[in-house]
């Protein structure tokens, strides 16, 4: 609070009184409602007009009205309660679980939600997320949840999205398969769907196409852990395959990523509003992916 805004910045109490007696016509009600006297209600809305120097209310034989400055004021004394209790109960209140069903496919959750979790936890302990995964795309049609996380272009029909990933492409092997040289020549791992990208990579890095055996999988996190066990060679994908790298069990075969208009998003239906749970999840999602 400044110096000059102090002189002229009426005392709480009047201003509450202010407040019932407008939005309720009358001292007297105004007075029940606060627990006060209906005199120290008149002395309040009295003391708050010689302090502003204007008429706040006409006195009628029952009640009162409001005048034109009064009715000016009045909203701006409501918006500023409703701040400084929206902020008290948002900082202080103790909050109620409040459940946000996210539907997300496996290879996603599993190997970015999962380790965020705690992160969550810390920052939103009042959310509970009730995860479905999804195996296949008919998956999504299933009633029961507003949010869902989408792998594809961003185009879902329907809904609105927020992109959480760009999907980047590489060939990775575990530690032992990793030393040949030659690895071109080794059993490829294959996903079923749209991430089989084996030939889009060979063309863009100018490499031979691939004649090897080749094993498929209905989940990217299936050839994942395959990749890791030394079955063959998987096209990893960027970001799912990060924690992997990082530790080392799969390591990088080639500098060459491919870059995919495919990604993760996370949706919702088309003009459907939020609840405050739906939406504090989707704040701190983009937050922590959309980077």
């Amino acid at each position: 609070m400044t110096k000059g805004s102090a002189g002229i910045l009426p005392p709480l109490d009047w201003l509450r009184s202010f407040e019932a007696a407008a939005r309720l016509s009358n001292f007297t009600a105004a007075a029940t409602e606060l627990g006060l006297t209906q005199a120290a209600v008149s002395q309040h809305i009295r003391l708050l007009e010689e302090r502003l120097k204007v008429r706040l209310f006409a006195r009628l034989a029952r009640g009162v009205a409001l005048s034109p400055e009064g009715a000016a004021y009045l909203p701006h004394i409501q918006s500023a309660f409703a701040t400084i209790g929206n902020s008290t109960r948002e900082l202080f209140e103790p909050r109620a679980v409040q459940t946000v069903t996210l539907r997300v496919p496996i290879s996603f959750a599993l190997l970015m939600l999962v380790p965020a979790l705690p992160a969550l936890a810390v920052n939103f302990p009042h959310l509970r997320l009730d995860v479905v995964t999804i195996h296949r795309p008919a998956d999504y049609d299933e009633p029961g949840s507003v949010l869902d996380i989408r792998f594809g272009n961003g185009a879902f029909s329907g809904r609105e999205a927020d992109r959480l990933t760009v999907e980047r492409l590489l060939p990775v092997a575990s530690p032992a398969l990793a030393v040949d040289p030659d690895w071109t020549s080794r059993p490829l791992l294959l996903v079923a769907g749209a991430r089989e990208m084996w030939a889009e990579w060979f063309a863009a890095a100018g490499l031979a196409g691939h004649t090897a055996r080749a094993h498929r999988f209905d989940s990217f996190v299936a050839a994942l852990e395959a990749a890791k066990a030394g079955a063959g060679i998987l096209l990893g994908s960027r970001p799912l395959i990060d924690a992997a790298l990082a530790d080392k069990t799969l390591l990088p075969l080639s500098g060459f990523e491919l870059t995919s208009t495919s990604g993760h998003f996370l949706t919702r239906p088309t003009g459907r509003r939020l609840t405050d749970a739906e939406r504090e999840f989707r704040r701190w999602l983009l937050t922590r992916f959309a980077a």
